[in-house]
């Protein structure tokens, strides 16, 4: 079977168990998705399966190479295409629908998305450094401090913590439990937050 699926995060919520508890959740609007390309190991090394997201709205500015891509297939062009693995005998072919019933309540997931931008920062927003003292005098607030030595090795080591480009990166979350699933609005409620602002796109893999 295919073993992940394609969605959009719609926002936060909360919802009550069974015993009555309140549990923060994402809502995701997972699917319906449509396979466009079964990647095999005898022709490509790796089991997967290449999907496309189906949304109310047409992909635009489609180029002519993906264009013929999703003419081989026999489906129409989708914003937003990504693998998912699928198991070796699975017999899913271009233009099979890929829903959210694949998914039961109370089973892991990994989800990956993009996490928010959050532009140039420094090193106590970035890296979470604690700061010199904010006293009269300190003349140390914000600042990194020493990022290397003096005479040697009389340079900055590669990987030093230092400001920079903050967020805007491939973020995944592993084993969230997905709360409940709603088959007929294609959506999934997944315990917790997941990277990515409201409308972003992630892709779900189930965990085991």
């Amino acid at each position: 079977m295919i073993r992940g699926i394609l969605g959009k995060k719609i926002g936060m919520t909360q919802v009550f168990d069974d015993e009555g508890r309140v549990v923060p959740v994402t809502v995701v609007q997972a699917g319906p998705c449509v396979v466009v390309q079964r990647r095999t190991a005898k022709r490509d090394g790796y089991e997967a399966a290449q999907i496309g997201l189906v949304e109310g709205r047409p992909a635009r500015k489609v180029t002519k190479p993906l264009m013929g891509h999703f003419e081989k297939a026999g489906v129409p062009p989708t914003r937003f295409l990504a693998e998912v693995p699928v198991d070796e005998n699975d017999e899913a072919k271009p233009g099979d629908a890929v829903l959210v019933e694949i998914f039961e309540a109370d089973e892991p997931v990994h989800v990956m998305g993009t996490s928010k931008g959050r532009g140039f920062q420094g090193v106590i927003k970035r890296h979470g450094f604690k700061g010199g003292r904010a006293t009269h005098g300190s003349m140390f607030h914000r600042a990194p401090g020493s990022i290397g030595a003096a005479a040697y090795p009389a340079r900055v080591f590669a990987g030093t913590r230092m400001p920079g480009q903050h967020g805007n990166r491939n973020v995944t979350v592993k084993n969230v439990r997905v709360v409940r699933v709603d088959p007929e609005r294609n959506l999934l409620f997944l315990k917790g937050g997941v990277p990515g602002a409201r409308n972003s796109y992630v892709r779900i893999i189930k965990a085991s």
